[in-house]
């Protein structure tokens, strides 16, 4: 299996990881009678809560970015080692932009995000 292909299997455990830890963030901040009921009253959640489900809207904002570029690279055959390394940037961007945005310190988020989109460009750049 290419690198591109690896970093797209990583990417659903880590879709899968991201929405976990939403939901029981979210959950465990609106309070647990809550979670486990039918949930038919809104309530707010914490500000960490609100800050990793908008990582995960950002997350799947991106996404089906990486999945075409990484389909259409094999497809192609246009997958090189700068391809693989932007694959592996966008992940690992991915994986930082969680914890980055969680935490709330300024710009450690921005510098994710731009790193990840910095991947993006480079799996792009051998198709166009």
């Amino acid at each position: 299996m290419t690198p591109e292909l690896t970093y797209l299997t990583y990417s659903v455990i880590l879709l899968l990881v991201h929405v976990i830890v939403q939901a029981t963030f979210s959950d465990l901040s609106k309070g647990l009678g809550w979670a486990l009921g039918p949930q038919d009253e809104k309530r707010d959640q914490n500000e960490i809560a609100g800050r990793i489900e908008r990582a995960l809207h950002n997350y799947l904002q991106t996404y089906p970015a990486f999945i075409a570029l990484a389909l259409m690279l094999n497809l192609t055959g246009s997958a090189d080692v700068t391809t693989a390394l932007g694959a592996a940037i966008w992940f690992w961007a991915r994986v930082a932009y969680i914890p980055a945005y969680a935490s709330g310190i300024p710009l450690v988020r921005s510098v994710a995000w731009f790193a990840s989109i910095g991947g993006l460009v480079m799996m792009l750049l051998p198709l166009i």
